[in-house]
């Protein structure tokens, strides 16, 4: 599909055709949770339908788990051990909620986009958005696989260790359940029960799993968005100067008119995006650092069992946990440069090539640009690569303490 679209010829009737490849993946990951804006009635009834059922399944998993934890096992390392999945689904449940509280801010920003590609009129500017459109997808699929895979395989190897119960003189070998469950609800002993219980909690693990890809593909898509309109607006400064016509220093105004209205309207997007992400950016940066910690004191649990199979799937989980982190900080990073990026270029254009007056106006450009817009987590910490360092940092630290605690 970005073949046939580099190579057709620009066509203002083709911008659906643009903006729908660039969100597709959105809409993939977001319509089956009920969070993709809906236009008609059936389809707002379907979403809230939908959402209902997905809080359902994730409470169903997330209530009993919390229960055992603080009056079931009273062993502080099975307790532990059960932090860890139970913090990623209450992890989901927040994320759901700030993208259902999100849902106007959301659809503001696909407009944006949509009317960007609409307002595209040259060839060159389309083929820059194309190209950070084509990575965006790219990050969210690439972490659209990272979080299933690992999710999913720990819930998988989880449910291939058998559980054995002694009950009188019977013993009974059942599948271990991804989440631990309250047994004064259900007796997940019996197993046809338990069957039930862990099928439900697959289906409620891929619809975490969802959220939490889809939130991520959000905030690439959205980014790359902005980072494609950014290029244009590199462009446009570029040839800001060149024209040596009669009419040189109307054009240039023009062209400067039009760099500052696009200029404010990238900016505008930006902090549209920020809106919509700073809770969910606070909540993955929480629980991906208690995540990360957990993932290494099961790894060291499991260090002198040597169970291959258990610690392919930590790591697996680890990466995944860490790599989710890892976008949201390198977008925050990448915006934040970016923002930077238009005041260096304003000032390399060859400015004294222009008249007095046209060439001040590049100040208040420079001005603006200084004063960046930046991706946060919960308006308290600015998410960077600086960020991740802290997060791997402080998780590191986490972990050494509940080492010296407990093993």
């Amino acid at each position: 599909m970005t073949r046939s679209l580099r190579k057709s010829p620009l066509k203002k009737n083709l911008y659906k055709q643009y903006s729908d490849y660039s969100l597709q993946l959105n809409r993939w990951f977001l319509k089956p949770i009920g969070i993709w804006p809906s236009s008609t009635s059936k389809e707002k009834m379907l979403s809230r339908g939908i959402q209902f059922t997905c809080y359902s399944l994730i409470t169903f998993v997330v209530v009993p788990s919390v229960l055992y934890i603080f009056f079931e096992d009273e062993d502080v390392d099975i307790r532990v051990k059960a932090i860890g999945p139970v913090s990623h689904w209450f992890m989901g449940a927040m994320n759901y909620l700030s993208l259902l509280l999100r849902g106007d801010e959301i659809r503001r920003c696909i407009e944006h986009m949509e009317l960007d590609w609409q307002l595209v009129n040259r060839v060159e500017d389309r083929e820059v958005m194309l190209r950070n459109a084509k990575f965006g997808r790219f990050i969210a699929g690439f972490c659209a696989v990272f979080m299933h895979c690992g999710v999913f395989s720990y819930s998988m190897i989880k449910s291939m260790s058998l559980l054995v119960i002694v009950i009188g003189n019977q013993t009974i070998m059942i599948p271990r359940l991804p989440c631990p469950f309250y047994s004064n609800f259900l007796d997940t002993t019996v197993t046809l029960t338990n069957q039930i219980v862990l099928m439900i909690q697959f289906l409620s693990g891929f619809i975490v799993n969802s959220i939490t890809v889809g939130a991520c593909s959000l905030a690439a898509v959205f980014a790359m968005h902005a980072c494609g309109q950014f290029s244009v607006l590199f462009l446009w400064l570029n040839e800001l100067v060149g024209d040596d016509t009669e009419d040189k220093d109307k054009l240039v105004k023009y062209k400067l008119a039009n760099i500052v209205q696009h200029h404010l309207r990238v900016l505008s997007f930006v902090s549209c995006i920020e809106q919509v992400m700073y809770q969910i950016c606070l909540v993955q940066l929480v629980g991906c650092t208690l995540n990360m910690c957990m993932i290494g004191y099961y790894s060291l649990t499991e260090w002198d069992t040597e169970d291959t199979k258990n610690l392919v799937t930590y790591g697996i989980l680890f990466v995944s946990v860490t790599f989710n982190i890892f976008i949201f900080c390198y977008i925050g990073e990448l915006l934040s440069e970016q923002c930077k990026k238009v005041g260096e270029t304003a000032y390399l254009t060859e400015w004294y090539r222009l008249p007095q007056k046209t060439a001040l106006s590049l100040v208040l450009i420079i001005s603006r640009s200084s004063a960046v817009i930046k991706m946060t987590a919960g308006k308290l910490i600015e998410l960077s690569l600086a960020t991740f360092g802290d997060v791997i940092k402080t998780s590191l630290a986490y972990l050494n303490m509940l080492r010296t605690i407990s093993l």
